[in-house]
């Protein structure tokens, strides 16, 4: 193995001491872009059993405990129940990571379903993350001022991680305005339907981050997913006519906790460091987190595959579900001194704690 096809955890670790720009100074790790690649073929395929039985225990789970919420008297039950709901729909709102990424005929009806049953009644239909997450797997955009996920939170000034957390108890009310006033007033004025979709149709946390126009097989999906927003946004403000305000408000505080949740969940799956250069697959890979066993906490706040973020950017089609045997069969294959373990890190305490010293000035 020559020193062009492999980089050592030590290297890695030096080159991220020497400061800023070390991401333009990583090479690719050549073997383990292979191990990668060469060890998980048998088990790339989705399968759909797991997909399905996960997204609707999680649903079924997620709607009870809310409609027990809203039911029960009982203030300490109604609050477990709470959060039982949002931790169910978390998990459920995520597969929409999944449908960004799978190949159209793997999984038949799944995106339909999930839609029909999370997407739309949460108000974040796939439409919102298609055509975008993308962007932000591809090598030349990742990390640049091209790619809609990304900023670098780790350079920015301190007060900036509270608020990037904080803003995300609003966006229940944001999706409900924008599917209830500004969907029906863009379809009689051409310039905020533009201004709609280019700056409010996409999951980004990039602010100059524009949408271009729908293409293809996803422009009659935004039509019936958008229509289907747009009914179901005012049938949730005509129950307050029906049920009061209670219901309303607690779905809405509910969805709110599992907004900012993922908010916090995006707050570490990358490091955030890079500066705006184009990086090699190896950089992006070590700009992104993995939170690997034995730790068990993380499948709660990163679940559906994403606690393995960073092995995520390597194989970005892997199912979910084939990412834990992954990450075992490339442990064994690489050793210790792989720079595979330069993304592995110990929870999210820890990555918080590193990118609010990096706000400060201190580097790790």
């Amino acid at each position: 193995m020559t020193a062009q096809q492999s980089i050592t955890a030590a290297e890695i670790v030096s080159r991220r001491n020497a400061g800023s720009g070390w991401h333009a100074q990583i090479p690719d790790d050549k073997a383990m872009l292979r191990a990668a690649r060469d060890l998980t073929k048998d088990i790339a395929s989705a399968r759909p059993g797991v997909y399905w039985t996960d997204m609707l225990i999680s649903a079924l789970l997620g709607y009870g405990s809310l409609a027990g919420t809203i039911l029960v008297d009982n203030v300490p039950v109604a609050l477990g129940l709470g959060l039982v709901s949002a931790l169910s729909l978390y998990r459920a709102l995520l597969f929409i990571h999944e449908i960004s990424h799978i190949r159209r005929d793997a999984l038949p009806g799944f995106r339909t379903g999930w839609n029909l049953l999370i997407g739309i009644p949460l108000l974040t239909p796939s439409f919102m993350y298609e055509g975008v997450h993308t962007l932000h797997h591809k090598r030349t955009q990742y990390g640049t001022i091209e790619d809609p996920e990304y900023l670098p939170l780790a350079l920015m000034k301190p007060w900036s991680l509270p608020l990037f957390v904080l803003i995300a108890l609003l966006a229940p009310v944001a999706l409900l305005l924008r599917f209830a006033v500004l969907v029906p007033l863009g379809a009689a004025i051409p310039a905020i339907r533009q201004l709609t979709w280019q700056r409010f149709s996409a999951l980004a946390i990039n602010p100059e981050f524009r949408r271009r126009p729908a293409e293809g097989d996803l422009k009659p999906r935004v039509l019936w997913q958008e229509l289907g927003g747009l009914v179901w946004s005012w049938m949730l403000i005509g129950s307050v006519f029906m049920l009061g305000w209670r219901p309303l408000l607690i779905a809405l505080a509910i969805v709110s906790v599992t907004a900012t949740l993922n908010q916090l969940r995006t707050l570490v799956a990358h490091l955030w460091e890079n500066e705006g250069e184009p990086m090699t697959v190896t950089a992006q890979f070590l700009d992104s987190v993995n939170v690997p066993p034995p730790g068990r906490i993380a499948e709660i706040w990163a679940p559906v595959g994403l606690r393995y973020h960073a092995l995520h950017h390597l194989m970005p089609s892997m199912p979910y579900h084939s990412l834990p045997e992954a990450h075992r069969r490339l442990v064994r294959e690489l050793g210790e001194s792989s720079s595979y373990h330069g993304a592995n890190h110990a929870g999210m305490g820890v990555l918080v704690a590193r990118i609010a010293r990096n706000t400060m000035g201190g580097r790790r």
